[in-house]
């Protein structure tokens, strides 16, 4: 079981390196354009923190080690995607930016690691720590919401890379594995509703990255409804 654990662990690894390389494009897009134009901050914001804190976790728990090596690669990516966001963000979307980061990556990160460090001690320690990268992770996941509605709006999947998305799916799928193995469920449930959120941005892309099908799609299932009776004779098959 520990060989099992390792390899899928390493395996983890391998997809989330992956998940926080893949925007990539999209910030080469951005460097090239010298806007960000109508892509979110907050996902990067997020991550951002939730490494920052899953990576002192890995560090404060014993045999975390896959843990912190991964989260601290994602620390050093991220901060690199909300530094493009600092310099290529218009003035409105560039002061919140500032104003997010300096609230969550340095003003909450740096009281909660404080707190944790010198407050508690031990399996609390240990269990604070996991139940706030938990909620964390939650938020991780949950915040390409924001870009989930706008595809819905838009009719279009322009600004949710689909990378993205992807490993999203991915990383929250095998690292709720990872955690069944070792059972760590700090671990398994935010990971787990990542997976379903990451499928959910996945049937989304299914369904608007044609935006002709998508309106033709939604134009049959409107034409559905209509024609559909109210109440259905029960002898009919």
């Amino acid at each position: 079981m520990e060989a099992l654990s390792f390899f899928v662990g390493i395996i983890g690894n391998i997809i989330s390196i992956l998940m926080f390389l893949s925007p990539a494009k999209t910030f080469w897009r951005i460097v090239k354009d010298r806007s960000t134009q109508e892509f979110e901050s907050l996902p990067y914001i997020c991550t951002l923190l939730g490494s920052s804190l899953w990576t002192y976790y890995g560090i404060i728990k014993p045999d975390s080690y896959l843990v912190a090596t991964v989260n601290g690669f994602g620390v050093v990516v991220e901060t690199v995607y909300v530094f493009l966001f600092l310099v290529f963000a218009p003035p409105k979307n560039r002061a919140k930016t500032a104003i997010l980061a300096a609230i969550l990556d340095v003003g909450f990160l740096a009281a909660a690691i404080a707190g944790i460090h010198f407050l508690l001690q031990g399996d609390i320690r240990i269990d604070v720590t996991g139940i706030i990268c938990s909620g964390l992770n939650v938020i991780m996941y949950g915040s390409p919401l924001a870009a989930m509605k706008n595809v819905v709006t838009m009719k279009s999947v322009e600004y949710m890379p689909f990378l993205l998305s992807f490993f999203l799916f991915l990383n929250g799928g095998i690292w709720t594995l990872y955690a069944c193995l070792v059972n760590d469920w700090f671990l398994g449930v935010p990971n787990a509703i990542g997976f379903v959120l990451g499928t959910s941005q996945l049937v989304l892309y299914a369904i608007y990255r044609n935006p002709k099908a998508s309106k033709k799609i939604a134009a049959d299932l409107e034409d559905g409804r209509q024609r559909k009776p109210l109440l259905s004779n029960p002898e009919e098959k």
